[in-house]
């Protein structure tokens, strides 16, 4: 239950980035780094949201399922 804990604040944290990236882009007219710091911080939280998909994966934490007809 923590691990799927953990990938929801990852997404919350995800989601927070990208908010505060278009709040810089409209406030800062492209004078500060802020912006850049904001997508950085973005693309490092997806690439450890996807390795925790497939660590949760591998360790049988996260068990996919089929729609059955």
């Amino acid at each position: 239950m923590w691990f799927k804990v953990l990938i929801i604040i990852n997404l919350a944290l995800i989601l927070i980035s990208l908010v505060s990236g278009v709040f810089f882009l409209a406030k800062d007219n492209g004078k500060s780094n802020r912006v850049l710091n904001s997508l950085t911080t973005r693309v490092a939280l997806s690439v450890f949201l996807i390795c925790l998909l497939m660590v949760g994966y591998f360790t049988g934490q996260i068990v996919p399922h089929g729609v059955v007809p």
